[in-house]
């Protein structure tokens, strides 16, 4: 009797039981979880934070669903291309020229990200918490770049025409990537806060405006041709359905690149004389002997695995690298597909590239209101952004490999949205 009574008390208490609460407070850690996975991409030297940030939410997720007290869903259009995109990886493996270090990066540069994209698109799917994953990105990116900028230039002491390079920086803020590749995150924040301001309050847009300052600044700083053109091309799409915001964009910028140093490096001849040219030759050269299977999906395979002075000395000498300084990496996205991966992975990777592309078109044309149409054309300039310093650099490495999962993940639950 005295134990019925005690759970009569309880319920007339209103107090729910331990395991409610306990599966409810697992539920709401894995968004916050991966929040501080994101907002700390860019950071160095928080390689375990956020490993422990990433494998805890796989641990969470699986007892969730394990016990039921989570819905997961792997509704995506995407779902096909990644099935098929992997299944081509793993028949490369069996070919690879570096099996160990394929393998290696084919859990770590592809599997895992792909867990990411599904992660995300289930614990921020909602209005709110997509909102709440833009706020996240735009904060870290601020953070990133006014530390940066501090660093680099008012600790380091290097002048302002200086280009910010993380090859220069030591200490604690050692750079994990180029400056280039940080324009794929720092435009990426750019575009995030372009959609928002044009859809804040007063006091909204002045703090997002604040935040854009410094970010702008690392752009210039940086003085990348493929990040400003980046810059450029993206805001202009993004700002397609406002001319006039559009028009004093065009003007800001236009300004900026007058009274900064990467004037100089956008001449005729800084473009046509680019070393990657010669770069891209040498690459071509390689896939004739590896053009279905590629060489194998290990970032590392290319600069190791392979005599690249031979490759070299195939090119017409006109486009061929200077002996004592041939690239050991391919500097473009579709040429580093298509070398590590053939014909058959190119094809897959563009495939998974224009079906997400139509997607945010089905958003941005159809979505069934302001929200969805607006953030639609936002995450096509992301894509248009990444995809032009992709072209121009290696993009195949942590920091922006998450930012291209995000990119998909944020488009794939704005489709989910514009879908329900």
């Amino acid at each position: 009797m005295l134990e019925i009574n005690d759970d009569r008390i309880q319920e007339q208490s209103g107090e729910l039981p331990k395991d409610i609460n306990i599966f409810e407070l697992l539920n709401h850690s894995v968004p916050v979880f991966m929040g501080i996975f994101i907002f700390i991409n860019p950071f160095p030297h928080m390689t375990a934070i956020k490993e422990i940030c990433f494998y805890l939410s796989c641990l969470i997720l699986l007892l969730l669903l394990f016990r039921r007290k989570a819905d997961f869903s792997f509704t995506t259009p995407l779902m096909i291309p990644f099935i098929l995109f992997i299944g081509w990886t793993v028949v490369g493996l069996f070919f690879a020229l570096d099996k160990e270090n394929s393998i290696h990066d084919f859990y770590s540069h592809l599997l895992r990200y792909i867990v990411f994209y599904f992660i995300v698109i289930n614990v921020f799917n909602s209005r709110k918490r997509f909102m709440t994953l833009s706020r996240i990105i735009i904060a870290s990116s601020t953070a990133y770049s006014i530390l940066g900028i501090f660093y680099f230039y008012l600790i380091m002491g290097y002048t302002w025409t200086t280009r910010y390079s993380y090859g220069a920086a030591k200490g604690f803020l050692g750079y994990e990537v180029s400056g280039n590749s940080l324009c794929v995150l720092v435009i990426f924040s750019i575009l995030l806060s372009l959609n928002l301001s044009m859809n804040s309050s007063s006091r909204g847009r002045i703090i997002l405006i604040f935040c854009m300052i410094p970010q702008l600044a690392l752009v210039f700083l940086i003085q990348s041709r493929g990040g400003f053109l980046a810059l450029f091309l993206s805001v202009m799409l993004i700002l397609w359905k406002n001319r006039k915001i559009q028009l004093a964009a065009l003007i800001l910028l236009v300004v900026i690149t007058a009274i900064s140093p990467i004037k100089n490096r956008l001449t005729v001849n800084h473009f046509i004389q680019n070393y990657r040219i010669k770069m891209m030759f040498t690459t071509l050269e390689i896939v004739k002997d590896y053009p279905v299977i590629g060489i194998g999906f290990g970032n590392e395979t290319y600069g190791k695995k392979l005599d690249l002075e031979m490759y070299n000395n195939r090119v017409t000498e006109k486009y061929r690298q200077k002996n004592n300084l041939i690239i050991l990496a391919p500097h473009n996205m579709l040429l580093n597909i298509l070398v590590r991966l053939g014909v058959v992975g190119l094809a897959l990777f563009l495939f998974i590239i224009g079906l997400f592309v139509r997607m945010c078109w089905q958003c941005t044309r159809y979505g069934t209101d302001d929200f969805v149409k607006n953030w639609g054309l936002c995450i096509i300039s992301a894509l248009l952004a990444f995809f032009i310093i992709g072209m121009v650099e290696q993009v195949f490495h942590h920091v922006t490999e998450v930012v291209l999962y995000t990119i998909f993940s944020m488009g794939t639950i704005l489709w989910r949205l514009n879908e329900s």
